[in-house]
């Protein structure tokens, strides 16, 4: 009976991932547009200028989906994970335009990721907060791979989420760790921001980064930073060295680290930060 439940739980747990994947995909895509939204209202504020004509409703929840090339709004069954992508064949049921096989990626991720954490920790307060972590990570890293932004919205509720978690020992670690971790993730790269700067009068990284390395250390505590940092750096080196001999870098030859340290993160929960040093041979 336990196995056929726990069976059931990680079953069940993976549906929900599969739904909230599909929501992370809205997230995926407006939010960036939501923070472009208002600092075009607070610009048109201070320079008393008309308001954008982009105006109505426009948040998480409305308006409706609908395809971005023809507006055909996205009925609940064209909006089943996964299944419908595979039954629309990768295309608008209106126009046929391609859908980017992003959106069957980001559920299969959530679905997987809450799946893995119901087997780890069973149906517990532990599994719940760990798939909350993996679902906004999974956002932040998809958001600022597309727009080079790590929102605060997302950033400043996973640091205080990773001290709560903490603090109500469900992530593993005391909350002094989890407190020094997130100080020390948010320094270290603020110090490496400023040397950089300071040295070559450029921009290395944004103020995201340092929130999202300070959520981190909340979550792992501040002995898990040195190996996610360095297998950060080692992925993002070798995918950066690869769009460039492929010629796929973006116009000014940047990188979103972003995406990187979520790597790092995702790593240090499914294998132990541990194990990332074995492999990086440290």
């Amino acid at each position: 009976m336990p196995l056929i439940s726990s069976t059931i739980d990680i079953v069940l747990a993976g549906m929900i991932g599969l739904l909230i994947g599909s929501f992370l995909n809205v997230v995926i895509h407006r939010m960036p547009k939501m923070m472009e939204r208002q600092w075009a209202a607070e610009c048109a504020t201070l320079q008393n200028a008309p308001e954008s004509p982009e105006t109505g409703t426009y948040n998480l929840m409305v308006p409706r989906s609908a395809c971005p090339s023809c507006g055909h709004s996205i009925r609940w069954y064209e909006n089943i994970p996964i299944l419908s992508y595979l039954a629309l064949r990768g295309k608008c049921a209106a126009c046929h335009a391609p859908i980017s096989t992003r959106y069957p990626l980001v559920e299969l991720a959530s679905g997987v990721a809450f799946a893995w954490c119901v087997w780890h920790w069973g149906a517990t307060p532990s599994a719940v907060v760990w798939c909350v972590f993996c679902s906004i990570l999974l956002a932040l890293a998809a958001i600022d791979w597309d727009t080079t932004l790590l929102p605060d919205d997302l950033t400043l509720p996973l640091v205080w989420g990773g001290l709560l978690s903490a603090a109500m020992n469900w992530s593993g670690i005391s909350l002094s760790t989890a407190f020094w971790g997130a100080l020390a993730g948010y320094m270290s790269l603020w110090l490496v921001y400023w040397g950089f700067k300071l040295t070559t009068g450029k921009e290395g990284m944004g103020y995201g980064d340092f929130k999202l390395f300070a959520a981190l250390g909340a979550w792992f505590g501040w002995q898990a930073l040195i190996p996610i940092i360095l297998m950060a750096s080692v992925i993002g080196a070798v995918v950066g060295i690869g769009m460039k001999l492929t010629s796929g870098l973006r116009e000014g030859g940047y990188v979103p680290f972003g995406p990187f340290l979520a790597l790092g993160g995702f790593t240090a929960l499914f294998v132990s930060p541990s194990r990332m040093l074995q492999w990086l041979g440290l």
